[in-house]
């Protein structure tokens, strides 16, 4: 079997350094006091993260070493990023409010080190716990939301944001390492109820993000992360908690190498047929 060209295998790679470029930025931006376009920095790590893993597998150029550098990437665009971007533009910097920036870093890294154990690699329908991009974007966007007349021109101004925000990034971070269930890309197609709710929703997340981006995204993602805590409750309650369908999408690296040990045998007895039982060739020695 031929190895794709090594431009097809850096590829993704590439997508996922570009989420590391986007979040070193964020960082910088918002310690100039742009918040808008540190937030807007965070959105594009945000769209690179979604293609590196969507590449790779329709590459087939998957490896343990991009789930590794993804982690490590996503730990800084959506962990160290987004609390950085809180922490100069809501909390108070005299105090003891960078507290809350170490808890939410800490609970990102905790999650994507858990999900690498038990999830990466593999397609999935379901999450354990908030996953680390839906959380960073939550508090990347917010102060997009903030400048909006949405925000600005109705009762929501009101609201102790200063305050709530506190709240908001725990509960974000402890939601991350949680066991709340929260619904992966929904499926699109027009054969049920379930595919034609999924295509609605990608629709008009569409729509959302390209005609109103600011107005948009903070709503939706929070909209996002209270479904997933009623849906846990509700379906708690009723004793039908969605079970993880996970699906090996050939991504790991030693079942790989089983595969092509097992070709290599194969191959090894097709060129011996005929000859009597014979062993496997063993490297020279010197």
């Amino acid at each position: 079997m031929a190895r794709p060209p090594r431009a097809v295998v850096l590829l993704p790679n590439g997508f996922t350094l570009a989420n590391l470029f986007f979040g070193v930025f964020a960082i910088v931006e918002a310690s100039r006091g742009d918040y808008s376009r540190a937030g807007t920095y965070v959105v594009f790590g945000g769209i690179a993260d979604a293609l590196d893993g969507r590449v790779a597998r329709a590459t087939q150029t998957g490896s343990r070493f991009g789930e590794e550098l993804d982690s490590l990437v996503d730990a800084i665009s959506f962990g160290l990023a987004p609390a950085l971007i809180m922490y100069f533009a809501v909390l108070n910097q005299e105090g003891w409010d960078w507290i809350f920036c170490f808890m939410y870093t800490m609970c990102a890294v905790i999650r994507l080190a858990r999900f690498n154990v038990e999830q990466a690699g593999r397609k999935k329908t379901h999450f354990r716990g908030l996953p680390s991009p839906a959380a960073g974007l939550t508090l990347a966007t917010y102060y997009w939301f903030s400048q909006t007349p949405l925000y600005t021109q109705t009762m929501i101004a009101d609201l102790p944001w200063h305050v709530m925000l506190r709240y908001i990034m725990l509960g974000l971070a402890f939601l991350m390492i949680s066991n709340v269930s929260y619904a992966a890309v929904p499926v699109v197609g027009y054969r049920s109820i379930k595919e034609i709710l999924g295509s609605l929703v990608v629709l008009g997340t569409f729509v959302g993000v390209i005609f109103l981006p600011k107005q948009f995204f903070f709503p939706a993602l929070m909209t996002y992360v209270l479904y997933g805590i009623g849906r846990t409750v509700l379906f708690g309650l009723l004793g039908r908690l969605p079970q993880e369908e996970l699906r090996d999408d050939a991504t790991d690296e030693n079942d790989e190498d089983r595969r092509r040990r097992r070709r290599r045998r194969r191959k090894f007895r097709q060129d011996n047929e005929g000859g009597g039982p014979v062993s496997p060739p063993t490297p020279p020695t010197t």
